[in-house]
């Protein structure tokens, strides 16, 4: 019998998508609903399991953890790509790491969601049809606004798709902006610096790497116009949280739109959350029904591959 833990089901998603009686013979189940106070509750809890279920980039499996789990042979993450396991040293003890598919689309459509909720006051609406009251504020326009993307990858593509179809302007900057795929999609390559100076809504579509963290700073905010929009659904360093919210009290730029943070889940009493121009998401972008399914039928079927050596999609 293989003790298997899975990590930060806050929706208690797993035991209603998998069948757990079919594998009582095989596995044992624990499932944590809510993430551990520190990595040391993480290494007490977690002492006996052999195999992890994890979603990409909630509990961090340290090189510390890591050592103090003298157990444990499997890592199944959510998606291909989870840069909070410490890889190396997971090679270094032959524990296997194995991921899933994702759909990315979901990320692109909560964009929208936070971009069309900023622009027409949706927050403050729905706040105040529930207090009785009717038409309180005035929203803005898509058609003819400029929609800067920083980072045109599989999600910024379809942030700009869709912005096309609402007759926008988009431009777009990265380090490594595919020209050639910009001209497709009809999107005008610029400078950072110009991006954030002309655009209306800056959306953040990249991967976290080191020269990513504190991309957007109270310098880059400066540049944006007061009347822009700011939107990070992509992950939470890449813009100092602190330089942020000095930015929003002080009402230098119209509003964000946040779906990831430096720190998750986000402190109850983080400042972000006391503020009337920030529209705040708990990190649902990739947390639907389909994603779900897949994330936790996947990991099944790779432990069952690993246990009979065939494992399938290792991560190395």
């Amino acid at each position: 019998m293989i003790k298997v833990a899975v990590l930060d089901d806050y929706q208690n998603a797993f035991q209603q998508i998998v069948d757990t009686e079919k594998y009582k013979d095989k596995f044992d189940f624990k499932v944590f609903n809510e993430p551990f106070v520190d990595e040391k509750e993480a290494a007490v809890e977690l002492e006996d399991f052999e195999a992890l279920f994890i979603m990409r980039e909630r509990t961090p499996i340290t090189k510390t953890l890591i050592e103090n789990l003298p157990k444990l042979k499997y890592i199944m993450t959510s998606g291909m790509r989870n840069k909070a396991i410490d890889l190396e040293t997971a090679k270094n003890k032959n524990i296997i790491v194995c991921g899933t598919e994702i759909n990315s689309n979901p990320a692109a459509e909560v964009t929208w969601a936070l971009i069309l909720g900023l622009y027409r006051n949706m927050k403050q609406e729905i706040d105040n049809m529930f207090q009785g009251y009717w038409q309180t504020t005035i929203g803005f326009e898509l058609k003819g606004k400029m929609l800067g993307l920083i980072g045109l990858g599989k999600i910024g593509t379809q942030v700009a798709k869709v912005a096309k179809a609402f007759s926008m302007e988009v431009c777009a900057w990265s380090e490594n902006l595919n020209l050639s795929h910009a001209n497709e999609l009809g999107v005008l390559p610029m400078s950072k610096e110009d991006l954030l100076k002309n655009s209306d809504i800056v959306s953040i579509h990249l991967v976290l790497g080191e020269r990513y963290k504190n991309l957007i700073t109270k310098k880059e905010l400066g540049m944006m116009k007061k009347t822009a929009f700011l939107i990070n659904t992509s992950r939470g360093p890449i813009i100092n949280e602190n330089d942020l919210v000095e930015v929003l009290k002080d009402e230098k730029i119209a509003g964000v739109g946040l779906d990831v943070y430096e720190k998750e889940p986000l402190p109850q009493d983080h400042k972000l959350r006391f503020l009337p121009n920030a529209l705040l998401l708990p990190h649902i972008g990739y947390v639907t029904a389909e994603n779900y399914s897949k994330f936790y039928n996947q990991m099944l079927e790779n432990l069952i591959a690993c246990i009979d050596n065939k494992p399938l999609r290792v991560i190395s």
